[in-house]
């Protein structure tokens, strides 16, 4: 099977010789050249200033109460008490409340509903309260609220109206404010109840309002955002053709004729204009229409080169501007199939993928705008063109940094569907919310170019029974009501409880995809491509100790796309899944003091843990790597989970005696590595594919310098060398990025090294660190990457963990300078300046 990206086909759409949404490209009128700027555009940040008159983001000034309040959504209770707070907001990541013990540290408690399956953290019931006024601009406007995502099961009240319930704690939902808001000038109370109870999920959550809010206010003439559809038809070096479909709405009482203009920016910033026309639309009613556009010499959205565009629809009535909506856009395009495997405009394109789950480590879930594009922009800079967002849809920010830093996404919806996984889990909402669900998810995020794959679901426990195969064909229906440019994709694992059913089974699920996930399953690739020859196959889950074997066979087979390991990036929760333990065998989840998943290539710091290093010779990124293996007591045996990784370090700091063997792996795509120890020579070894590319040494322990080389055709092509550092000495403070504005979601990252007096990283370092804030700083959190180091993340201390820990500092809402002071006992101190300018 082939899935190429086609046309749109949907029984609401008509095209249509009078009244086109949009006409041919107006080259006949003006030349190009005069149309260019010399200015380079942003179009994600281009689109949210250019949509704010309507889309306003409602996230300051809100009112906080954890715990149950009975009239919470009465406006007339007295909330003078409540916490004020900015959204984006997650409870469970904040200290518990009362007294700090052995049992209660920071945010984590042994009476965790949720347990080591969410990290030890607590959920429970909480409100939300907002009070506005509209103003004299928004008479006989519409007022709608949008929420980006509530976790979980919100309601929500305007002047004590009920206005809805939403269980799903991912996808967006909206209510129409209108018809219960006061008189211009008259206060407004929106009211939100946040249960997050029960065991519902299998790793963290967080709690309430943790992504942004959205105020609407549109015209009653107005378009419909989420029936704006751009895709690509077809596209090379000098021709693209893309397709616009779109909706207007009239909610007045009268038949109305209005004038839809469009424009396009192109990348470098050239305005490619449109004819208006004119369409009518019924009274009460909606029109909806498609329209090709010619773009010239189109510049093409891939990974390495993430071209955006920008379109702009102005909608006018009797010459005044009614709605104005501008969309950013990647002119890509797709294409599936075994015989010649992933095609990106047109290009074989392998992906080298990681799964992600939704939180920012020590700042929950809270979506805060930088923390989204910097996942992204480590992710890429370890070598990842892909990732997939396990297991439920990500924050629209997090999308909008793949589409700006080009990545790859795998857009997936559910983990449970009937079955449930945990006893309070979506499951018991799926009958009845799955369509509206998985419909405003493809809506939401259809027009981001980096979308390859929407997935439907995960290791779902009916996959292959007759009820999972009638859920997966409504589900695949769904979403191609709304988007056929994209295939379909659901992760299938083996059958895990019950051992016995064959993995032929899964077949039948397998005919209802457009590409087939699978699961630790790379051994059957071959078999299954030998009966199902016209399988598209991509590997959505795999082991990190299997990576050589999972990349050989996405670039021997065509028919497999890509690979993606679980995980990029350590994550709360599923506590110590990744673990490797002396004396016993891991069975994750781990109970306290375990956290932390920490199965990612990168722990919550962003930090590169050895599979990272690894993952760097399989992927080609680097010609040598070294790791020594921590000591393990004699007698004793180390054993690892699935997810595991051996206990190794890029370290020759160890505090074991001298001509302790030491076990040293020296990993390299060359064909030998010698390693030297003090410029002597320990060994020379083959490496290969029949090696795992793993070259292993015993080494008896020496302080000074461990050196790895890559030899290729008796070559030294590379090298690599631990150096044994000094005792601890001083601190040093490292801003990501040394200036940022004064908007609450801008962040910045400072990494915390111990340095010994020549200015080594001592990476065995554990030492206590404390941070003094001044000028217009604020904490956002600290953290390590340390999986069992339970502990606030937002109070103003934090351990070291392999010489390395981090603060997170932004803006009290100021310019001007942020000063950052860290010191740890005797060790001389460090300090740094960030500074804040206009938002």
């Amino acid at each position: 099977m082939t899935f190429k990206q086609i046309p749109m086909s949907n029984s609401r759409m008509s095209t249509f010789p009078l009244y086109c949404l949009l006409c041919i490209l107006m080259s006949c009128n003006e030349p190009r050249e005069s149309r260019k700027t010399d200015v380079l555009i942003d179009p994600v940040a281009q689109a949210y200033s250019e949509n704010a008159h309507r889309d306003r983001l409602f996230d300051e000034d809100w009112k906080f109460y954890r715990g149950d309040e009975p009239d919470g959504y009465n406006p007339e209770v007295d909330d003078s008490g409540w916490r004020q707070l900015t959204v984006p907001h997650d409870w469970s990541i904040e200290d518990l409340p009362g007294q700090q013990t052995d049992e209660v540290v920071g945010p984590f408690t042994r009476e965790s509903v949720g347990g080591p399956s969410t990290g030890h953290v607590v959920g429970g019931t909480a409100w939300y309260r907002k009070t506005f006024q509209m103003g004299a601009e928004d008479k006989d406007k519409l007022v709608g609220i949008r929420f980006d995502g509530v976790y979980m099961n919100s309601d929500v009240w305007i002047n004590g109206h009920h206005l809805g319930n939403y269980p799903n704690g991912y996808t967006p939902f909206s209510y129409d404010l209108t018809p219960y808001l006061n008189p211009i000038g008259q206060d407004n109370v929106l009211s939100v109840r946040v249960r997050n109870e029960g065991e519902n999920s299998r790793w963290y959550t967080g709690s309430g309002i943790h992504r942004h809010v959205w105020l609407t206010v549109t015209d009653k003439i107005h378009l419909d955002k989420n029936e704006i559809h751009i895709t690509t038809v077809e596209a090379t070096d000098t021709h693209a053709l893309v397709k616009v479909g779109a909706g207007l709405v009239n909610a007045g009482q009268q038949n109305v004729r209005v004038s839809l203009t469009g424009s396009v920016l192109h990348p470098e910033g050239a305005v490619v204009g449109f004819r208006p026309r004119d369409v009518e639309i019924m009274a009460g009613g909606t029109f909806d229409a498609t329209s090709q556009i010619e773009v010239p010499q189109p510049k093409l959205w891939s990974p390495e080169s993430p071209e955006l565009y920008l379109l702009r629809l102005t909608l006018k009535m009797e010459g005044r501007t009614v709605d104005e909506l501008s969309i950013p856009f990647g002119i890509r395009t797709l294409s599936f199939s075994a015989e010649n495997g992933f095609l990106l405009n047109g290009e074989p394109y392998l992906m080298k993928g990681g799964c992600v789950h939704h939180d920012n480590g020590p700042m929950g879930s809270a979506t805060f705008d930088r923390a989204e594009y910097r996942k992204i922009e480590l992710l890429k800079s370890n070598g990842f063109n892909a990732v997939r967002t396990s297991h439920n849809p990500p924050s629209a920010q997090f999308l909008d940094a793949c589409d700006k830093l080009g990545m790859l996404v795998i857009d997936e919806a559910f983990d449970a569907w009937e079955i449930p996984k945990k006893p309070q889990d979506y499951s018991q909402y799926f009958e009845d919310w799955w369509k509206t669900d998985i419909q405003n998810l493809v809506k939401r995020d259809r027009n981001h170019p980096s979308i390859v794959m929407w997935s439907i679901g995960n290791e779902i426990p009916e996959r292959g029974d007759s009820t999972g195969l009638v859920w997966t064909k409504r589900l695949s229906d769904a979403v191609k009501e709304i988007d056929t440019t994209i295939p379909v994709n659901e992760a299938i694992c083996a059958f895990w409880k019950t051992p016995d059913r064959p993995w032929s089974d899964t077949q039948y699920a397998y005919e209802l995809l457009d590409v087939g996930g699978y699961n630790y399953q790379w051994e059957q690739y071959e078999s299954d491509h030998r009966d199902f020859p016209q399988r598209v196959i991509v590997g959505t889950e795999s082991f990190a100790r299997e990576a050589l074997q999972n990349w050989r066979m996405v670039q021997k087979h065509p028919y497999v796309v890509g690979d993606f390991v679980w995980t990029a990036m350590d994550y709360f929760g599923e506590s110590g899944i990744g673990s490797a333990l002396i004396g016993e065998a891991p069975k994750p989840p781990l109970a306290w003091p375990w956290f932390n998943g920490y199965c990612g290539d990168l722990d919550i710091c962003g930090v590169k843990k050895p599979q990272s290093y690894f993952r760097d010779i399989v992927w080609g990124n680097s010609v040598v790597e070294m790791a020594v293996h921590s000591p393990i007591p004699e007698g004793e045996e180390e054993f690892m989970s699935l997810w595991g990784w051996p206990d190794e370090q890029q370290s020759w700091n160890w505090s074991v005696d001298e001509g302790r063997l030491m076990q040293v792996n020296v990993y390299s795509s060359a064909d030998q590595v010698a390693l030297k120890l003090n410029d002597e020579l320990v060994g020379v070894k083959n490496v290969s594919d029949s090696t795992n590319l793993t070259a292993a040494f015993e080494v008896p322990y020496r302080k000074g310098q461990l050196k790895a080389l890559a030899i290729s055709d008796g070559l030294v092509v590379d090298s690599i060398f631990f150096q044994t550092a000094d005792k601890p000495y001083q601190i040093r403070l490292t801003p990501e990025r040394p200036e940022i504005t004064s908007d609450f979601n801008d962040l910045s990252f400072v990494r915390v090294e111990v340095l010994d007096q020549s200015g080594l990283l001592v990476p065995d370092a554990q030492l206590p660190v404390s941070f003094e804030i001044g000028g217009v700083g604020q904490l956002v959190a600290v953290a390590n990457g340390n999986p069992t180091d339970l502990k606030s993340f937002q109070r103003p201390y934090v351990s070291t963990f392999k010489g390395k820990c981090m603060v997170v500092l932004r803006s009290n809402g100021h310019q001007g300078d942020i000063k950052l002071t860290a010191s740890s006992g005797h060790l001389v101190s460090s300090s740094t300046t960030i500074q804040v300018t206009h938002k």
